[in-house]
């Protein structure tokens, strides 16, 4: 994992790429990614028909491809990219590929450090797992879904276990999903599977699961919760102890179950995206009040607020006492912290930032087709032409933020709470 305290925090505006130049030279140049320290931008370019490279900083990766798609940095700063070669994909990582070729291949997912990257694979018309370039033995019928522990020591799968004929009514409600954790699928099999939650040493892992028409509950290790319910969405376990936590329809309403049993008190229509705190010990989520109010409940204590069309999924500060969210009412986005709606309004609004001492909120905004940073709700930077969100300094006193304007693209630390430096 990046070390964000050895960064580059020098105060300071820093010119990395001349993105005019990239698009003069290219017959084609895909979307833009920037590295999280801001000291790389990336995009697969099309040097001649048909022919695709990876281009960074101006450099080009050596080989050429079919196609190149999904770039991604890793957690550890490595550059991803899927990428087709006669005919077959693999996944590409600094312009060095794994040796393995496939059929298909998507969804990269790294472990919290980078060191691990599992993709889903198909061949030959089955699909299963390949972990740092090596694919699981066993091979399913489809597969979905896709979770590596932080250890990075297990992954785990959604996959079709049973082949299903069209319109074969008996055999779906039979069963033909299961989860494949390091390729070994459970014994149980279940109608549907959906959102895998695993551990951060890959001990255990959980799903939801559908076992009737209207029956719904967790597994974990394929072992159900002892209440099913009318619906349930996606599990989330608490940091450091085995709690499993996930949303639960009882009676037509919505709450917070922990390990099967509901523990908020509150009833609301709609409950999804909860979040913890870094600690484990707080819970919010976005839940629908009435018909067509959304607001988000932080430990089953909704905010006196709401909005008409939709709220993000709700942020922690770092000690877990703050929570914010962007919302849209009324056709503008803004944001709202602790139930307090701040200043401004935008076209769009990103999810919102706190410092380290959780004082400040920073946020990627858009206004006109332009962007800018706002500090607790105002717009702060000037307009930029595109940017990717800010970063704090681990100190919290400074900001980095990573821009295009006027056809450059640039990283720029600069101090915060002061004006800026222009």
């Amino acid at each position: 994992m990046l070390d964000i305290g050895a960064w580059d925090w020098e105060l300071g505006k820093r010119p990395i790429s001349d993105l005019g130049v990239v698009c003069d030279r290219f017959a084609d140049v895909h979307e833009w990614i920037v590295s999280a320290d801001g000291e790389r931008i990336a995009a697969p370019v099309l040097t001649a028909p048909d022919v695709f490279r990876v281009l960074v900083n101006d450099s080009l990766w050596e080989d050429e491809f079919e196609k190149a798609w999904h770039l991604n940095f890793s957690p550890d700063g490595r550059l991803t990219a899927l990428v087709r070669v006669d005919d077959e994909w693999t996944l590409g990582i600094d312009g060095k590929l794994w040796d393995e070729r496939w059929e298909f291949a998507w969804n990269p997912t790294f472990n919290r450090d980078g060191s691990v990257i599992a993709v889903q694979i198909k061949d030959n018309m089955e699909y299963t797992v390949a972990v740092n370039g090596r694919p699981w033995e066993a091979r399913f019928h489809s597969s979905r879904g896709l979770v590596v522990s932080a250890d990075g020591s297990h992954v785990a799968a959604l996959v079709q276990v049973e082949p299903l004929a069209e319109a074969d009514i008996d055999g779906f409600m039979e069963g033909t999903w299961s989860v494949a954790v390091d390729g070994a699928p459970w014994e149980r099999k279940f109608i549907n599977v959906y959102g895998p939650a695993i551990t951060a040493d890959g001990a255990h892992v959980a799903v939801e699961v559908r076992l009737d028409i209207c029956d719904y509950t967790l597994a974990e290790d394929a072992v159900l919760w002892d209440n099913t319910f009318g619906c349930v969405w996606e599990p989330t376990y608490r940091n450091g102890r085995r709690a499993l936590l996930a949303p639960v329809r009882i009676g037509g309403s919505w709450t917070i179950a922990e390990n099967g049993e509901p523990i908020w008190d509150s009833r609301f229509m709609q409950l999804w995206n909860q979040r913890l705190s870094p600690d484990g010990e707080h819970i919010a989520a976005v839940a629908a009040s009435g018909f067509g109010r959304w607001t988000v409940v932080v430990d089953d204590r909704p905010w006196s607020v709401s909005f008409n069309d939709l709220l993000l999924p709700p942020v922690f500060s770092p000690d877990g006492l703050r929570v914010a969210a962007g919302m849209r009412h009324d056709g503008a986005w803004g944001i709202v912290v602790d139930g307090e709606i701040l200043a401004e309004k935008f076209d769009m609004v990103w999810d919102p930032a706190f410092s380290p001492d959780g004082g400040i909120v920073a946020a990627k905004v858009e206004r006109d087709g332009r962007f800018a940073v706002a500090i607790d709700g105002r717009a702060w930077s000037p307009w930029y032409d595109a940017m990717w969100e800010p970063v704090f300094s681990p100190d919290g006193s400074r900001l980095l933020i990573r821009a295009v304007e006027d056809g450059a693209y640039f990283r720029q630390v600069v101090e915060v709470g002061t004006s800026f430096p222009g």
